[in-house]
């Protein structure tokens, strides 16, 4: 059923709420206009909101965009910047529909949605992995999803369950409100810009349509065995126990796509043998001699190796282009920021040592762990030593600083082995 009637839900005291949700250190849009500011006059400005928002004369103003480097450091990613009072009002609506669509949401999305993660995700994938013994994983890179978005498909996906005239004209303004850049506003029929609020939740609405039903109700009951997929926002992977069964979907896959206006990136996209070491297989099969693949997702890359009891398990690091991003990020800002007093320096790197680990730090990844937080050490006393000429910090000298700022031990916080340990955390 089509909800006509949501938008009485949002009052003042609900945009008190989703203000309180908003993050606040963002930067400010083209009005340029702080959280601080416009916390300022709350009351005042959350009432105004909602009486421009009912009537219908809410204007939303254009996104202004900036570029951020992408993994490789080479190629940038476009990011969108609402102005703050837009962000506030995206994250109503956003609440209202989330609570609509999180019960037609399936098992196999875990992106920006409430009570889920990333890790879950990884914990789905590898429970499913091991119960296949590996199998043929697809490895799908969608070109620009954001930037191409249909807008005419999303809203016939919109309309099947919202009609809600006055959320449907405010979504429909922020899809039309343009891009700011260098000066020039921009405005197209594809695309959610991304950092905006409701992007997440319309690309899942999108997603939700294009691939996730599709793969339920039409691919899996065609499929000799086993097959799964596991989607984080347009990040997914699909995995099937069947070798001709991940060539018929790898095959179908463009087309599917296609027919919605996306386009699967042809040399991002491939299929990884990823079945478990022959010899412990009790029919290896065709290629069974082959030595399994790895494939990344959601910045980890998984392989099989063998566990401490000698057994094989599928495995997980931080992949490569990740690892390499952070430590530039690190030695970027060791080198921006080596005049500061150590006190601070120690604080901030005690933090992205934190801060890794929280996300990297699951199951089997501590080598990776400890690998950053050495390299971190390195380059903290590289730009240290390069404060000064004549006060040079040799390595006698940093560890006799560390002793007195050590920085936290790299440590596996997702670990199973750690959880099982400290059942509180």
């Amino acid at each position: 059923m089509a909800f006509t009637s949501l938008s009485h839900h949002i009052d003042v005291e609900f945009l008190h709420e989703a203000y309180r949700r908003t993050r606040k250190g963002g930067a400010p849009g083209v009005d340029g206009q702080t959280a601080a500011e416009y916390e300022a006059r709350l009351e005042e400005n959350l009432r105004t909101l909602h009486d421009r928002f009912k009537a219908g004369a809410y204007r939303a103003p254009p996104v202004r965009r900036v570029h951020i480097p992408k993994g490789d450091g080479l190629k940038t990613r476009p990011i969108g910047i609402p102005t703050f009072e837009d962000k506030v009002l995206q994250r109503a609506v956003t609440m209202v529909l989330e609570s609509v669509y999180e019960q037609d949401f399936l098992d196999c999305s875990y992106g920006f949605r409430p009570g889920r993660s990333a890790h879950q995700a990884l914990e789905a994938l590898w429970k499913s992995l091991m119960g296949m013994g590996g199998g043929w994983v697809i490895e799908v890179d969608i070109q620009g999803f954001f930037d191409n978005l249909d807008h005419g498909h999303l809203r016939s996906f919109l309309d099947q369950r919202v009609r809600d005239g006055v959320l449907r004209r405010a979504i429909g303004k922020w899809l039309n409100a343009g891009v700011l850049e260098e000066g020039a506003i921009t405005r197209s029929d594809t695309g959610t810009p991304q950092g905006g609020v409701i992007s997440p939740l319309l690309a899942n609405v999108y997603l939700h349509e294009v691939l996730d039903k599709w793969f339920e109700d039409v691919v899996k009951p065609r499929m000799s065995g086993r097959v799964v997929l596991i989607r984080y926002a347009d990040d997914f992977v699909i995995a099937a126990s069947s070798e001709p069964d991940a060539r018929r979907i790898m095959d179908v896959l463009p087309k599917r796509f296609g027919k919605f206006g996306l386009t699967v990136h042809p040399e991002k996209t491939r299929l990884v043998s990823f079945r478990r070491p022959p010899h412990q297989l009790s029919d290896p099969g065709p290629g069974g001699g082959e030595r399994p693949g790895a494939f990344d997702l959601l910045g980890f890359t998984h392989f099989w190796a063998r566990s401490r009891k000698g057994t094989w398990v599928v495995k997980r690091k931080t992949a490569q282009t990740r690892l390499s991003r952070a430590l530039r990020a690190v030695n970027e800002w060791c080198r921006a920021n080596r005049h500061r007093p150590i006190v601070a320096q120690h604080a901030s790197l005690s933090k992205k040592v934190r801060g890794h680990c929280a996300y990297y730090g699951i199951t089997g990844n501590s080598q990776a762990l400890v690998a950053f937080r050495d390299r971190l050490t390195e380059l903290w006393r590289r730009w240290l030593d390069r404060r000064s000429q004549r006060a040079r910090m040799c390595w006698h000298k940093f560890r006799e600083l560390l002793a007195k700022y050590p920085l936290p031990r790299a440590r596996a916080i997702h670990s199973v082995y750690y959880c099982a340990a400290n059942p509180v955390l």
